[in-house]
């Protein structure tokens, strides 16, 4: 068998098993240590982000509500998801979160777009 043919029908039998290795990513286990650690200083009410925003993200309840503009996360499409490209510092500067010197790791804003990807599930 030629290595075309030996490619072109092992590859969907590949791509099965890689899909299959990915964990699942938990809200409370994964994405509220971020929240907590990169956000809610800023993102519960009564503080600045809340009241410019009106994004609250204290619960996943008020995070999946988004700002008073809209949704921030769209289940299962991170790259459709604001608050995805605002964690990587995708958007304008001045929007960018977080501000501070905290910006959040690659690898949890690539946690995050999992949990997005998946989904975004309250579990």
């Amino acid at each position: 068998m030629s290595r075309h043919i030996a490619t072109f029908i092992l590859l969907p039998f590949i791509m099965v098993l890689a899909s299959g290795c990915s964990k699942e990513v938990s809200f409370a286990r994964d994405i509220q240590p971020i929240l907590k650690d990169h956000c809610l200083e800023c993102h519960i009410k009564g503080e600045e982000g809340y009241e410019k925003s009106g994004l609250s993200m204290e619960s996943y309840a008020d995070l999946m509500k988004g700002t008073k503009f809209g949704p921030v996360i769209v289940a299962g499409d991170s790259l459709s998801s604001t608050l995805s490209r605002l964690i990587a510092h995708k958007a304008d500067k001045t929007i960018n979160m977080p501000h501070d010197k905290n910006q959040i790791p690659l690898d949890k804003i690539n946690l995050f777009d999992s949990w997005i990807d998946q989904g975004a599930k309250n579990n």
